[in-house]
């Protein structure tokens, strides 16, 4: 279905496409003893020009749980970069090693250069404030396994919609499905860009909602995408002082929300999880972590055209 393709951005996987994704996930969940050889003898090159801990791993965990091995760098120090090696002569020198790569750059449009160059699939592990197609995949998987529906749902950004990467793909990938409702919930200076509401939820008909308060949204909400204000994205410090603490998701404001909420998180949080909502039921991040593992291993192992998965969707997205 997806052999030698690359994953730019998640417009790249028709809605067919990313519900077989999620069906072959579903599968891994139920059977992993089946998958745990498919990548044998394959290898996939992590190279992290930005640092990272949950996407790096969990590529890697995918990966070696599927039989395969993994190379590469978390750290851009740690390659012929500080030499003055360009981008495309990196890509063109992996993809003699490997069979897939799976790369973070914080240069916006990096993965789609590194595409244009690589002999293997190439997985954009997050460009920047531009895209994180993976992490869109974990979230819809997420969404679908908790909800067991990515449609006709209500759903709030909240926090960082400016420089969020996560945000911006989750707004595109949802935007696509029916009756979806956002509520986008920020600060005047981190709203979320005009291109999303012009080019995603204009010409899609979607529906959305801007609030600066988080009380008085979160009891109207079936999702509640919490993010952290970006340090890294910030070009002054002062700001980013002012606006590090805009919303706080704690025990009092859980207890405005309905009983059905999910809350989730691209993680690393700073602070705008309190701890204390990790023992409430309706908290998911980490269970959203445990299912970005099962959503790479799915993909790569649709990259490499190796899954061995047959299984057949019905309109409704379920297998027949």
């Amino acid at each position: 279905m997806l052999k030698g393709r690359h994953l730019i951005e998640p417009g790249n996987l028709s809605i067919e496409e990313l519900e077989g994704l999620f069906d072959l996930a579903e599968d891994i969940i139920a059977s992993p003893a089946k998958y745990s050889e498919v990548c044998r003898g394959k290898v996939l090159a992590t190279l992290f020009f930005e640092p990272s801990t949950r996407t790096r791993l969990s590529f890697e965990a995918a990966m070696q749980r599927l039989g395969g091995s993994t190379l590469g760098f978390a750290d851009p120090g740690a390659s012929s970069t500080t030499k003055g090696e360009s981008l495309v002569d990196t890509i063109r020198t992996v993809s003699c090693y490997a069979d897939a790569i799976a790369m973070r750059n914080p240069k916006e449009g990096a993965a789609l250069l590194a595409s244009q160059v690589s002999e293997v699939p190439i997985i954009n592990a997050g460009d920047g404030g531009h895209h994180h197609p993976t992490q869109t995949i974990t979230d819809l998987l997420t969404i679908r396994a908790i909800k067991g529906k990515t449609q006709g749902l209500t759903i709030g950004l909240c926090g960082d919609l400016k420089f969020g990467r996560t945000v911006h793909s989750l707004a595109k990938a949802m935007s696509r499905y029916p009756r979806n409702r956002f509520v986008l919930i920020s600060p005047p200076e981190l709203e979320i860009p005009d291109y999303i509401v012009n080019r995603v939820f204009k010409p899609a008909g979607v529906q959305f909602t801007q609030v600066r308060r988080l009380e008085e949204a979160i009891g109207d909400l079936d999702i509640l995408y919490m993010t952290r204000v970006q340090k890294e994205r910030f070009f002054n410090e002062q700001d980013y002082v002012r606006l590090k603490d805009s919303y706080i998701l704690d025990a009092e404001k859980m207890r405005l929300a309905r009983a059905d909420l999910t809350v989730l998180h691209p993680l690393p949080r700073v602070n705008e999880i309190a701890t204390e909502v990790d023992s409430d039921p309706r908290a998911a991040y980490f269970r959203q972590v445990k299912y970005g593992m099962y959503a790479r291993m799915a993909l790569i192992s649709s990259l490499l055209g190796v899954s061995g998965w047959e299984g057949k969707k019905s309109a409704g997205g379920k297998k027949k």
